[in-house]
């Protein structure tokens, strides 16, 4: 396994690397690796083409691309659920049965999707530096940081109109702004039954092979006309070949490869354990919930899910940090590193890192669990708290200075702010008692019903009747009454006395003050991480990438099968394998398929490709990224990793790990044969919609 990589050693300590390993930045991609490995020239056309294709699902995250000049866009159907879902009914449910607008007119407007395209990066690490005082305390430093980093965006957003974000890369090393076009008038155009995007259902998660179907079209407008996009991504309906260079751009949401040894043992110890605590509560409630009647699923569907495949994937990072090989390799890339440092000017430096790094990370931990319940929600798990709260601190938060805000409630991010906060998306008010109920008892479990806040907060109530009263009681799922005391600030919203909002009063202290102890740890830690990534830039010679921070990143590979138990796991499934797999299963839940595919099922070619793996580095986000090949065009979308890629969070190894994609093949295959969709099959093939 390629761990040493990992850890950026220098080249005099470690064999070189030869796995296609990399989230590549954009503005530093790998050239020299593509040209030196796979003879291929990453031109800067070429990049920025792709970039400027490539979408970032701003809510809930995921990826997509534009395959249309009108504005069409391709991803995966779990990545679009949400918004699905949000558009379904008890009469409609198009999650379960799909979706087709056959005009303009039947596309569907989603209710609160956001979708951003970045158009550039400009490296701000020495103005952000510079404004934090030498010597200044964690708390001092983190409000200079805050501050600078709000002002830089605001002052982008107000020169060029685009959403202005600043990155923290190399967990302290590096701030890059990234600068997006945002779309929020996004409409619905293609979704298949989610018999066929998830095929094979919680049993093949994360396993190969697969044979779902796992897309959704959407289209971006503006000024109520399909937009016109310069760049988008042609098909290649033959889609890639064994042992074919790909490409893979989309926006993975978080790795921890360049955290230390003591960051892994805590993720390894607590973090990932109580986490997995709460995924398998939830998994449990919703299933239990679900079970009992078709809205009830209908209504839990999306959260159901996500708990499933949260739980999954989080029991195979742990499984990978459990094993003895990743943290044994971690300690001795930090002791080589050490070795290496001996007699240079910066070892101390390098050392009180480490030293730092270690307390930030026990500091963090003795408030993690209180952080999570209060700071993090898990004890009010509703919408209807989420939205007291954003109510609550923006009349708080608004009038300051905006540099002095919380994050989330900067001017630049303003937009995404009031898009979520005035969505009319469904909100039902069982499932609301249900999991604040059970986050309530959560609650109760955890700190025990005699802390003093805690008994404020159920109020001599058992958590179901305390939730069941606090949902009654609440206006914030009225849309009229959110945009009422979003305008009227905290005056209104003290006047309003809801006591969803008087809840969410009451914990505030409380929360805010473990998150200015987690703010002022993460500044320690940026700090320190700093210092390290220095150090071994400076031993190495190169910066290598950072990890994945929910940005556009570029990774690259080829389609390769692997070998599992001794026997060969071939690239590619079929559509005859899938039906040879439903007829195995005797069509049983979750092996059951759609009506009009058994109906149809002699139309379609059995030989033609549906899934395929490949060698690209992939992580959580990455799903509904395109696989494009040499010449850039749209080869296929990624929506899984098997079981072997669940620890790249923290270690990249492509022995058998593997990133997996739809083929394109099969996209217009089921489109023209199932679904008879022949205009979204001509629009895909010509790259604009038939005149």
């Amino acid at each position: 396994m390629n761990y040493l990589r990992i850890a950026f050693l220098p080249a005099v300590l470690i064999a070189p690397a030869l796995a296609d390993e990399g989230l590549w930045l954009f503005n530093q991609p790998p050239r020299t690796i593509l040209r030196e490995r796979h003879h291929f020239e990453a031109s800067g056309p070429w990049l920025e083409h792709l970039q400027k294709a490539s979408v970032r699902f701003g809510s809930g995250g995921g990826s997509g691309s534009f395959v249309s000049e009108d504005g069409l866009l391709i991803s995966n159907h779990h990545v679009g659920a949400d918004a699905i879902q949000k558009l379904s009914t008890p009469e409609r449910n198009y999650v379960r049965d799909g979706f087709h607008a056959r005009t303009l007119g039947g596309e569907l407007r989603c209710m609160d999707l956001e979708l951003n395209v970045l158009e550039s990066i400009e490296d701000v690490t020495a103005r952000v530096n510079a404004a934090v005082p030498g010597g200044a305390d964690p708390a001092a430093a983190f409000a200079a940081r805050r501050q600078v980093i709000a002002g830089i965006e605001k002052e982008s957003l107000d020169r060029t109109g685009l959403r202005s974000d600043v990155v923290t890369l190399w967990q302290g090393g590096a701030y890059h702004l990234y600068r997006y076009k945002q779309f929020t008038d996004v409409r619905l155009v293609f979704a298949p039954e989610q018999q066929i995007a998830f095929f094979g259902g919680d049993p093949d998660n994360f396993e190969f092979p697969r044979h779902d179907l796992d897309i959704c079209l959407f289209r971006v407008y503006e000024n109520g006309r399909p937009a016109t996009v310069p760049h988008f991504l042609r098909f290649a309906s033959a889609g890639p070949r064994e042992g074919e260079l790909v490409f893979v751009s989309g926006h993975p949401g978080r790795t921890s490869r360049l955290l230390t040894l003591a960051e892994l043992g805590h993720l390894r110890d607590q973090a990932l354990p109580f986490r997995l605590q709460t995924l398998k509560r939830l998994e449990v409630l919703l299933g239990n919930w679900s079970a009992r009647d078709e809205e009830n699923a209908r209504r839990a569907r999306r959260a159901f899910h996500g708990a499933q495949n949260g739980r999954k994937a989080l029991e195979g990072r742990l499984e990978g940090l459990l094993g003895p090989e990743l943290l044994a390799a971690k300690h001795r890339a930090e002791t080589d590193l050490r070795a290496a440092l001996a007699g240079r000017p910066d070892r101390a430096e390098a050392l009180a890192a480490y030293d730092r790094i270690a307390a930030a990370t026990k500091r963090l931990a003795a408030q993690a669990v209180r952080h999570s319940l209060w700071e993090g929600a898990l004890a009010f798990r509703c919408e209807s708290f989420n939205l007291a709260r954003t109510l609550l601190r923006a009349g708080d938060e608004r009038p300051k200075p905006n540099g002095e805000r919380l994050r989330e409630f900067s001017d630049a991010g303003r937009k995404t702010l009031e898009l979520r906060l005035f969505s009319a998306k469904p909100i039902h008010t069982d499932l609301e008692i249900l999991t604040l109920a059970d986050s309530l008892t959560f609650l109760a479990g955890q700190l025990g019903v005699e802390d003093p806040l805690v008994r404020r907060v159920l109020a001599g109530q058992s958590p179901r009747r305390r939730a069941a009263a606090l949902i009654a009681s609440t206006n914030v799922r009225d849309v009229p009454f959110r945009k009422a005391l979003y305008r009227g600030g905290a005056g209104a919203v003290s006047a309003a006395g809801d006591p969803m909002i008087e809840l969410a009063r009451l914990v505030d202290s409380e929360a805010r003050g473990l998150r200015a102890v987690a703010e002022e740890q993460q500044e320690i830690l940026h700090q320190a991480h700093a210092v390290l990534a220095r150090v071994r830039n400076a031993v190495l010679g190169t910066e290598g990438y950072p990890d994945a921070t929910s940005t556009l990143r570029l990774s690259f590979g080829v389609v390769r099968g692997y070998e599992e138990h001794g026997r060969p796991v071939p690239a590619f499934t079929t559509l005859g394998t899938l039906f040879e797999r439903a007829r195995a299963m005797k069509h049983r839940s979750p092996y059951d398929l759609p009506d009009a595919w058994v109906k149809r099922q002699t139309r379609l070619r059995p030989d033609t490709p549906l899934n395929f793996v490949s060698t690209c580095d992939i992580i959580g986000g990455n799903s509904g990224s395109p696989v494009v090949n040499r010449a850039g065009e749209f080869v296929g979308v990624i929506f899984d990793g098997n079981l072997q890629s669940l620890p790249w969070d923290y270690v990249f190894e492509d022995r058998q790990g593997r990133a997996t994609a739809v083929h394109a093949a099969a996209i217009l295959e089921t489109l023209d044969r199932i679904y008879r969709a022949r205009d979204l099959v001509r629009e895909l093939e010509h790259g604009r919609r038939p005149r």
